[in-house]
């Protein structure tokens, strides 16, 4: 949920809505163009999707949506599904609604169900725009979250099933398919946990001196660096923004902070070991000292030496040493 705000910023531009159509849904052919899109409700009772775009066909159009998910849904196929149901209903609403106030010539099951035998439906495709750390293993058919355990396959085959689109975000990698800063967009997130592939990508791309600020927040928020959000913050709304730099500041930060990390460790290292050492020198002078005192005090009582040797645990030489220092 956290970035789904700058995802819906960012699709907003309805070129950019139209690139990720051609590139995902035309095979990068360039069929759809953004005067091609109007904008769709998204609004319901329960739910709401993230982005929804109706987009014309010629005379004919698709209801397109986009859904971020930054997280592993296991239930996503019924929750689209839903959603989708959704849709299907309200267009079946209104389609009842203009068939029964245009009742004459219908036949009775037409008006009953207010659907007559021509009446159609707009087809509705989701992309997930799935964004999270892990690969997908998450179901991608309503059939993957069944349980079908001893059920006939003829009988299996007669469940209707229920198909996601799942764009693993990070794993995309053939991103020549878009034509506008959606591919820029797509290759920093798949690069971002590497910080040597991002710097390799930012400085071959000179795209990334000068982003567009709806796709500088949606970078920012996968880079998690603050760099990047000061960048922004000494910027005029709506300026560019310099990735590339700030990248590079990050890394020059991290191998500064190695740096410094190094030297306080060994600072540390050496503090520790000189309180050790300092604590096993202290123990040592106590048990010494103990010997002394006991050793002083026997031979004031003329005890003789070799009993002061066995009791104090300690060789004749010692004992000497401590007499000629009374």
């Amino acid at each position: 949920m956290g970035k789904d705000v700058e995802w819906k910023s960012f699709f907003e531009d309805n070129h950019r809505y139209a690139d990720l159509i051609n590139g995902i849904g035309c095979g990068g052919m360039q069929v759809v163009k953004d005067t091609d899109l109007t904008e769709a409700d998204t609004a319901s009772k329960k739910k709401r999707r993230d982005l929804l775009r109706k987009v014309a066909f010629g005379m004919n159009f698709v209801i397109i949506g986009i859904e971020n998910q930054d997280e592993m849904d296991y239930g996503l196929p019924l929750r689209n599904m839903h959603y989708d149901v959704i849709n299907y209903q309200k267009q079946m609403a209104k389609i009842r609604k203009e068939v029964r106030a245009n009742a004459k010539g219908l036949e009775p099951g037409e008006y009953m169900y207010g659907f007559k035998k021509e009446s159609k439906l707009r087809p509705l495709v989701t992309f997930v725009l799935y964004t999270g750390k892990e690969e997908w293993e998450g179901p991608k058919h309503l059939h993957d979250m069944l349980n079908f355990t001893n059920v006939p396959d003829k009988l299996k085959e007669m469940v209707p099933d229920y198909k996601i689109n799942v764009i693993d975000v990070r794993k995309f990698e053939n991103t020549e398919v878009f034509h506008t800063d959606v591919r820029q967009v797509f290759d920093f997130i798949r690069c971002s946990e590497d910080k040597k592939k991002l710097v390799k990508l930012v400085e071959n791309d000179v795209y990334y001196t000068q982003m567009d600020e709806e796709a500088f927040d949606v970078v920012t928020k996968y880079a998690n660096a603050k760099e990047l959000i000061k960048a922004k913050e000494y910027l005029p709304e709506g300026g560019k923004r310099n990735v590339c730099k700030a990248i590079k500041d990050l890394m020059d930060d991290s191998r500064a902070e190695g740096r410094a990390e190094g030297r306080e460790e060994g600072r540390e290292e050496g503090r520790e070991e000189g309180r050790e050492e300092g604590r096993e020198q202290g123990i040592e002078q106590g048990v010494l000292q103990a010997k002394q005192t006991l050793v002083i005090n026997m031979l004031k009582e003329n005890e003789p030496i070799d009993k002061i040797c066995r009791i104090v645990e300690c060789d004749e030489e010692f004992v000497k040493q401590v007499q000629s220092i009374m």
